[in-house]
């Protein structure tokens, strides 16, 4: 984990990873003792296609600032999945442009279980982001 003590709210990360392919990689990561910004909360999900189009839109209400979704890509082991969510997040993007918010809080990318570089590189590309907007919508 990195040097920041207390995240802000806003500034948290959700990192929805693979049980197969990106979870794997997110430990890769730790036991290369490779840091990452504290702020970065991993999530291990069977398939992030599960996920309903409001889960995503919840979170920024609830002050996420960044989500990452890190499949399998193409080599999901569930047919159809990667592309599913990929039609999914085009929905959700339209969703978020509707209430005013950057799509650029939400990301999808490939990562396998060896990918220390890209699973880095993700994660610091959302964490300035995500520190350059603004607080995301607030529910009321």
């Amino acid at each position: 984990m990195g040097s920041q003590t207390c995240a802000k709210a806003q500034d948290k990360i959700l990192l929805l990873a693979t049980e197969s392919c990106a979870y794997p990689g997110a430990d890769s990561v730790g036991q290369a003792h490779a840091s990452y910004p504290a702020n970065v909360y991993v999530l291990k999900v069977k398939a992030p296609v599960l996920f309903p189009e409001k889960f995503y839109l919840d979170c920024f209400r609830k002050g996420i600032g960044g989500i990452i979704i890190m499949s399998c890509g193409e080599e999901c082991p569930y047919e159809g999945a990667y592309k599913a969510m990929a039609k999914r997040l085009d929905r959700v993007y339209e969703l978020m442009k509707e209430e005013g918010l950057d799509i650029r809080r939400l990301r999808l990318t490939a990562i396998c279980t060896v990918c220390n570089r890209a699973f880095l590189n993700e994660v610091n590309q959302m964490n300035q982001i995500v520190h350059e907007l603004n607080p995301p919508v607030q529910a009321q």
